[in-house]
């Protein structure tokens, strides 16, 4: 465990800094970094933006910096939680359908939350937490048990409830309870759990998660997204909701709305590109087939 007071005690040194010295150290820290992320890894973002965006070399490879550099004043954040908890809204803002968000709360049960890696998705969750609305952060298993246990009592710390992806049971008993499931749903996954969707105009394997949940338990599904902006203001936007139209052909049903959510997940992608994770190889899957 020692990685976990490591972690601890890191987080509680940037806490006694001012927000705006604890980004600069968060900033300067990825550039001192960047040199040593693998060139294979550089050259697949690269790639990746080159096709998805329709851009020059040099404008994907700034791209592809930026979108690893903000993971240092990322990291900052999460480690402030102690103290962005007690102001969240000096930090974030939510627009968009957070009433009916609400209104779908209200009439008994619960919601889903399809979401990306696009900005700060852990201070997304926090902040609509700290709103009053019961979040269910699904996390994937960490590699060392210190920093699974650091992250997730800092999750908790922020009011979030967590679960782990291989807990779907737990995930319906608690929408039918009222809950809000949050899931990343622009990664890739195995070809055994995803469908064939469009994204970039490429034809991508997609995390089918939101709307087989979704259909199964009769819930809307939220597009949520974050943005930072310029002056480091985070703007936490909740589309309007997705509804999994329940036929006799479940299969069709679920690629359906799968293939909306991605759209929605391009469509802020191409809005911020820079805040994308772009080193994520999203393409594995079509590849090894």
């Amino acid at each position: 465990m020692l990685s976990y007071w490591a972690v601890k005690l890191l987080s509680h040194f940037v806490c006694l800094l001012p927000h705006r010295a604890a980004m600069m150290l968060g900033a300067g820290l990825a550039r001192l970094l960047w040199p040593f992320i693998p060139a294979r890894r550089k050259r697949l973002a690269q790639t990746q933006i080159e096709h998805c965006l329709h851009v020059s070399p040099a404008e994907a490879a700034r791209i592809a910096r930026e979108s690893t550099l903000r993971f240092g004043p990322m990291l900052m954040e999460v480690l402030r939680f102690p103290v962005l908890r007690r102001h969240i809204e000096d930090y974030v803002t939510i627009t968009g359908a957070l009433h009916m968000m609400r209104a779908s709360l209200a009439q008994g049960k619960g919601a889903i939350i399809a979401t990306s890696h696009s900005g700060n998705w852990e201070l997304m969750g926090g902040a609509l937490a700290l709103a009053g609305l019961p979040i269910v952060g699904v996390a994937k298993r960490q590699s060392t048990a210190g920093m699974d246990r650091f992250i997730n009592e800092y999750r908790a710390l922020v009011g979030m409830h967590v679960t782990y992806r291989s807990s779907v049971r737990e995930m319906f008993r608690m929408i039918d309870q009222g809950w809000i499931i949050g899931l990343l749903s622009d990664q890739d996954p195995s070809r055994r759990d995803g469908v064939i969707v469009d994204f970039f105009g490429q034809e991508t394997n997609a995390f089918t998660g939101a709307a087989a949940i979704a259909r199964r338990c009769e819930v809307p599904i939220f597009p949520v997204f974050m943005h930072r902006r310029a002056d480091g203001h985070h703007e936490l936007t909740i589309e309007e909701p997705l509804y999994v139209e329940k036929t006799d052909d479940r299969a069709a049903d679920v690629l359906r709305v799968t293939q909306d959510i991605s759209a929605h997940i391009e469509a802020w992608i191409r809005r911020y590109p820079s805040e994308w994770f772009w080193l994520h190889d999203r393409w594995k899957s079509m590849r090894e087939e």
